[in-house]
């Protein structure tokens, strides 16, 4: 398998090549040269197989021989050690729940896939060195930290904007030491995002071995496929068309899903639900991609304003736009509507939502006025623990605290604090 620049002006590389240098020189990112539909069959027996038998299956074509299939085998086991529930929250409305990992964040799959793999590919490599860079909006840099602790030849550098993350999202990026260090930027997520792809560009820099983690990088963002498999084979019984809502920022778990329909799974029809950062409603209502500055909501891990992956779905329907429409909705929410939703699933239905899980519920509820016949899931893409300060007042409840928050809250806050792209080089340049 060959991946090629989403910008043209590229060699085409590996998926060796891909994942090790995360962004094409010509700033584009990476796709595959061929995307080939699974056997019918392969849907048919599909409640018979385990998780880890579906994810090779999805993934292998896109790894190619470049890891042979039974060490990939060995990474997927290692990556899918966590549950991915489907619950019921009301009649026709199910909850993806995507938070059971070691950082209670959807996340945690793509991570762990991506540094074991990257860990694969330096094995052989006695003095190799990877420089790991990653902008977070929230849930990104505990993901992506506890996925490469202590991996072998990697230094993980996570920025992420000052204030504008949870407490516990910060104490998860900010407290693992050893080769994980957190920049603190004076800005939002797109100011991390710019320095990151700047970075990646800096010639003066490339002794470093940059990489992304983020979903830029096609192995953190590829493996995001296994979850709407995982929720087809769940609710396959019930015989009826399936409407996806995903809480979105920078599009990758959308991006994904849509990855899977291109391989055969059946999904009618899929929601880009956004906070008030609504640059891709706003792309449907008028035709304009227009990028903005990116807003603080309560949902901040979809504070984006110029979501990166959002060109690589527009590669999927090859740049048409009549027949995107036909697949995909995309709406957009206000803190007081999210509150109000949040509120209405915990008293109507008992189920504890999140700020994200709440702004899809909404996308799907819009959503299904056009299919009545349809299953709809939501994604709940993070533990409602990580926004207490949100969940708790607004529900009135106190949530108990996971062992996976526990280990991390009490544990003092280690990060560097830079409010430019040289300080940043400077940082760079001083790890070993």
């Amino acid at each position: 398998m060959k991946y090629y620049s989403l910008n043209h002006n590229a060699p085409k590389v590996s998926f060796k090549e891909a994942v090790i240098q995360g962004l094409a020189s010509d700033k584009g990112l990476y796709f595959p040269e061929n995307i080939t539909a699974l056997d019918p069959a392969f849907f048919d027996k599909i409640e018979s197989l385990s998780h880890k038998e579906i994810a090779f299956e999805a993934i292998k074509q896109f790894v190619g021989d470049e890891i042979p299939a039974d060490k990939l085998k060995e990474i997927i086991a290692d990556t899918l050690v966590f549950d991915f529930p489907v619950v019921k929250v009301e009649d026709g409305i199910y909850s993806l729940e995507l938070f059971h990992g070691p950082t209670m964040a959807f996340k945690d799959v793509g991570a762990r896939f991506m540094s074991r793999c990257l860990g694969y590919f330096n094995k052989d490599k006695k003095d190799a060195k990877n420089t790991v860079l990653v902008a977070t909006s929230g849930d990104t840099g505990g993901a992506v930290a506890s996925g490469f602790l202590g991996v072998d030849g990697v230094d993980v550098v996570i920025l992420y904007p000052s204030g504008k993350v949870s407490d516990i999202q910060e104490k998860q990026l900010t407290t693992l030491g050893q080769n994980i260090k957190a920049l603190e930027v004076d800005g939002v997520f797109d100011d991390c995002q710019d320095m990151v792809k700047k970075a990646f560009l800096d010639e003066t820099l490339a002794h470093k071995n940059l990489t992304s983690a983020n979903s830029i990088n096609i192995a953190r963002w590829l493996p995001q496929m296994f979850y709407f498999f995982f929720a087809y084979k769940a609710l396959k019984s019930q015989n009826k068309s399936l409407v996806f809502s995903c809480p979105s920022g920078n599009f990758g778990n959308i991006c994904a899903g849509i990855m899977a329909k291109k391989l055969g799974l059946p999904i009618e029809h899929f929601v880009a639900s956004t906070n008030v950062n609504d640059t891709v409603p706003r792309f449907l209502e008028n035709g304009k991609y227009d990028p903005k500055p990116s807003k603080a909501t309560i949902s901040n891990a979809m504070d984006v304003g110029n979501p990166s992956n959002f060109i690589r779905i527009q590669e999927l329907y090859n740049n048409d736009l009549k027949a995107f429409e036909k697949d995909f909705s995309s709406y957009s929410y206000t803190d007081e509507e999210t509150l109000v939703a949040l509120k209405n699933i915990y008293n109507t239905d008992g189920y504890i939502a999140e700020p994200h899980g709440a702004v899809g519920y909404l996308g799907l509820k819009k959503e299904l006025e056009k299919h009545s016949n349809a299953i709809g899931i939501f994604l709940e893409t993070a533990h409602p623990i990580k926004f207490l300060d949100v969940v708790e007042p607004a529900l009135g409840i106190t949530l108990p605290i996971p062992a996976q928050i526990e280990s991390v809250i009490n544990e003092e806050k280690v990060s560097v604090k830079i409010g430019t792209y040289e300080e940043l080089k400077e940082f760079l340049g001083q790890l070993n």
